[in-house]
């Protein structure tokens, strides 16, 4: 799986007592680190799970805390109504699934694989072929923190089949969230949190590179930076406010003024050698924006130059 967002950390939950008998069966099929993860949590829920993986040698603890090993993925599919996949990609998933059709008919089927749209798309697709009922899914932060309160998931696809398996998604986590009919949601939703998660902690390691050039330890820097990281997160209402309205009011700064400090950075960082791929990317969006007419906006209406590149 891929690294996740983290909303907030939180420890392994406690093993329930509610009796196994009193709640749903799942399939867990994938084992690999974050499978197992999503196994235990439903295991620590109090559900009767069962478990597969295409390799052995991989969810003994899971077995040895009441979990079923199923001998095949069929027998594994035909031991409950639900049945969660978490593997690589939609490539080894469809493997795994497509000589599964007739027994996963009249069933719900959960993909918590990481991919696209696009690809949760074609994948329901397939489920609506052959009677299946289908939820495209994401899972949003690392395997310690699945089953936690603190944990994120977003599901996406008919509603009714959430609804009837609410109480058995929500064992992995306190935030698991239904995102739309669109099978593409989920995915939709992931890939946006990572966009901001991966550029922002590129430009994190770039600030800490900037301050150590010049002998400033990264640990100096990083109260500072802390505090920025607020900032930005109280522009992410007013931010969101913007682009639904499509007006991007620049009286407190405009974006033709933004590229100017841009630009202190960019040299400041090439005369200490360091690399300014990201910073000119992020310039040349802005530029574009100006280019556009925009110079007296806000950064907000740098979307225009994202959605004309």
């Amino acid at each position: 799986m891929a690294v996740r967002v983290l909303i907030k950390h939180g420890g392994m939950p406690n093993e329930t007592n509610t009796p196994s008998a009193q709640k749903s069966s799942v399939t867990v099929l994938g084992l690999g680190a974050m499978g197992q993860a999503l196994a235990g949590a439903f295991l620590a829920a109090g559900h009767p799970t069962t478990v597969w993986n295409r390799s052995a040698g991989k969810g003994e603890e899971l077995v040895a805390r009441g979990a079923t090993r199923a001998a095949s993925a069929a027998e594994a599919v035909r031991a409950s109504d639900l049945v969660v996949v978490c593997v690589v990609d939609y490539d080894a998933s469809g493997v795994i699934l497509e000589p599964l059709a007739a027994d996963l008919a009249g069933r719900t089927l959960v993909n918590l694989t990481s991919d696209t749209p696009e690809r949760a798309r074609e994948a329901a697709a397939w489920a609506a072929k052959e009677g299946i009922a289908y939820l495209d899914g994401a899972v949003m932060v690392p395997t310690t923190v699945v089953g936690t309160p603190d944990a994120l998931l977003f599901h996406s696809g008919p509603r009714d089949a959430y609804d009837r398996h609410e109480e058995a998604l929500k064992a992995l986590g306190g935030h698991t969230t239904y995102v739309g009919e669109d099978h593409g949601l989920a995915a939709l939703y992931d890939l946006s949190l990572l966009d901001y998660f991966w550029t922002s902690m590129s430009g994190l390691v770039h600030a800490f590179a900037l301050a150590a050039a010049d002998g400033v330890p990264a640990a100096a820097v990083a109260p500072y930076l802390k505090a920025n990281a607020g900032l930005v997160q109280s522009f992410v209402d007013q931010t969101a406010g913007e682009i639904d309205a499509g007006r991007y009011p620049g009286e407190q700064g405009n974006l033709a003024m933004e590229v100017a400090g841009i630009d202190h950075i960019v040299h400041a960082s090439e005369h200490r050698g360091l690399d300014t791929s990201v910073l000119r990317a992020a310039r040349a969006v802005a530029r574009r924006g100006v280019a556009l007419g925009h110079g007296g906006d806000s950064w907000t209406s740098t979307v225009e130059a994202v959605r004309k590149p």
